[in-house]
């Protein structure tokens, strides 16, 4: 995988988030997280929508080095990934995270 193979954000429910208006229009997220979680660093919780207007978001960083679609810090998951509201207190978790 090259950085212009980066996988895209396939999906994002996330509705609290400024950047999702029918899909996620970020140039690219950062996942991160800690604590078993995988978070959306890139997660903007506004009333202002933002983005760009033809954008189809990748993952241009991913910090969480204990899954299994993560090398050398680049998310290799294959199809995309999907973003989805967040639990115990995380705005946005990334689902397709998955725990070596």
């Amino acid at each position: 995988m090259t950085t212009t193979d980066m996988p895209v954000v396939s999906e994002c429910t996330a509705t609290g988030c400024s950047y999702n208006h029918d899909g996620c229009h970020a140039f690219a997220i950062t996942v991160s997280g800690e604590n078993g979680h995988a978070d959306c660093a890139t997660f903007i919780p506004l009333a202002r929508k933002g983005g760009l207007p033809l954008a189809i978001a990748k993952v241009g960083a991913c910090s969480r080095a204990d899954c299994t679609h993560n090398r050398d810090l680049e998310c290799t998951a294959p199809g995309g990934v999907r973003m989805a509201p967040g639990d115990g207190g995380n705005a946005t978790n990334c689902m397709t995270y998955a725990r070596m």
